[in-house]
Parts: C-alpha cells; structure tokens; sequence
C-alpha cells in the first residue's frame, strides 16, 4: 500500500465490463487514503473516469459538473428495456434510415432540451433507485429533466434494415446518452439502443491522458502514483482562476473573505473560482458571496 504525499486526480481508461466502483475498489486497495471517482460510467461503457485521491476527492463535485464529450454506436430498429446492450430486447422493427435524415433529426437535440431518464438509471423516484424498480419489473412515470447537447454530429451510418449509427456527443452533466441514442431513433420512426459508449473527455481532461487500470496499479505499487496524479487546478480548468500572493495565500488557506473585485472580468456570477498561489497550484475554491468572496473548499 502506498502512503500519499500529494492530492491529486488519477484519469483511468475504464474497461468494458467493469463497473466504476470496480475500479475506484481497486486503487483503493493500493493507496492510502481516500478515493472516489466523478461520474459513473455503465459496465458496458469505456473510456474516461476520473478518480480523485486524498484530499482531491473535496473537489469531485465540480469535475462531476464538467462539460462530457461521448462517442456512441447505437444499433437503430432493435429496443431493449436499459437503451443499451446489456438490456432485453423489447422490440425489432427495420429501420432502414439514410445519414441525411439522421443528421436532420439531430437538428431537434442540440441546445437546451427536455430528456426523461431511463428505467435502468440511479435516479430516485420516491425514495427508490430506478433501476430497483426495473428489477422488479416495474415501469413508474419519470420527470423530464433539462439538459444541454453542446454539440450532436453524425461519425458514421452502416446502412442496412438495422443500421448502426455512431455519432459524437458533448453535453451537460446529468444528459443519458442512451436516451439520446432512442430518442433520436424514435424522431425518425423507430427505436434504438446503444451497442458501444466510450467517455472522451471531461472539462479539459481527455482520455488520452488516462491510464489502463493495470498501470495504474502498477503505478500505485512502485510508489509513483505521485508522477501521474493531474494537479488540482489542472482538473478544475473550466473555472476562472485567481492568483494571490504569499500573503494572501495565508489569508486564503486561513478561509479568509477575499474582495469580490478581485473577480475576473466576465465572470459568471454563479461560478466558482480557483484561487491559486504565485506558482500555480490550487489552495482554494471560492464563491462570489455578494460584495465578498468566501470559501467552498481550502485544501490542506
């Protein structure tokens, strides 16, 4: 086991068929300290996890809430009841749809829309997991939520009574990109489930940084998880920063008020703001508190 001397966040390359805790249990096993990850990926789903270690992990909520970018296949004309391939299939009907009227329905998702999660999902519905529910074979109406498609394009189309259609996706936290395989399907006549989903990037982190579960055990083993953590404030790049002084990096690690004109001009109100010492490296978030700003997290 491996004593940790800096926070920081571990970017995995999540296989297919393992659950996130799988992997968050298996680093766990070889550091000491605390570990979490900041949004789950499904078994079937590959790609980019983020793990945040030590005191890092205080600061998962804000890389929870980070811009994603997916690459999807979906297999149009076939249902199943999780929108994916690890679901029944439900129903299957030819589809045989063109990359023009595919990339005209496309159209309809970009932007601020309405999306209702799916019965396999984490969400509540009163007091209970949907996908309790799901197991028992229960099918409950579920609120549509808001989200965001930054960006919707069509990659490629198979052509056949059964196409496979695989298309590139960034959107909000919170966006179920199966249901968005399935509504995009249901928009040209039919149903959809997701055959492959593969997480590219998060915020500013992308999976080319990332590691295989088993370097980044071997990492942890030979002591050098410190070489390949992601600092703090390079994780938490979308957000505005600020940078103090040796004094008032005091004042910051001490949970003292800053100024609010300190705030960079053009500034979301509503943002939190990195506060970092003279050489770079995160000590704080912050939050705009009226004429004040005041402290959501200060690392230790």
């Amino acid at each position: 086991m491996t004593d940790l001397v800096t926070a920081g966040f571990l970017l995995i390359d999540k296989p297919r068929g393992w659950t996130s805790h799988d992997v968050v249990a298996k680093v766990r096993g070889k550091v000491r300290g605390k570990v979490g990850h900041a949004g789950t990926l499904d078994p079937m789903a590959t790609g980019l996890l983020v793990l945040g270690i030590g005191g890092a992990t205080r600061l998962l909520r804000w890389v929870q809430n980070a811009e994603k970018e997916y690459l999807a296949t979906a297999l149009f004309g076939v249902a199943t009841d999780s929108l994916d391939a690890d679901g029944a299939i439900l129903s299957r009907e030819p589809l045989p749809v063109t990359s023009a009227e595919v990339s005209s329905a496309m159209d309809r998702f970009r932007g601020p829309i309405m999306q209702v999660p799916p019965m396999v999902s984490a969400r509540r519905v009163e007091g209970r997991r949907l996908y309790e529910l799901a197991r028992e074979g229960r099918v409950v109406e579920r609120e549509a939520r808001p989200v965001t498609i930054q960006r919707l394009e069509l990659v490629d189309l198979a052509p056949s009574d059964y196409p496979e259609v695989t298309f590139r996706t960034v959107c909000s936290t919170g966006t179920y990109v199966r249901t968005l395989a399935d509504d995009l399907a249901r928009a040209v006549g039919g149903r959809a489930h997701l055959t492959a989903l593969r997480r590219v990037r998060v915020g500013g982190l992308h999976v080319s940084r990332a590691l295989s579960v088993d370097d980044a055990i071997a990492a942890c083993g030979a002591g050098e998880i410190g070489c390949v953590l992601i600092r703090p404030t390079d994780a938490l790049s979308d957000l505005p920063e600020i940078r103090v002084d040796d004094a008032m990096a005091d004042a910051v690690r001490n949970g003292r008020e800053l100024p609010a004109l300190l705030i960079p001009e053009g500034t979301d109100p509503e943002s939190s703001i990195r506060i970092g010492d003279r050489h770079g490296d995160l000590i704080a978030v912050y939050r705009r508190d009226r004429t004040a700003l005041r402290p959501e997290v200060v690392l230790s």
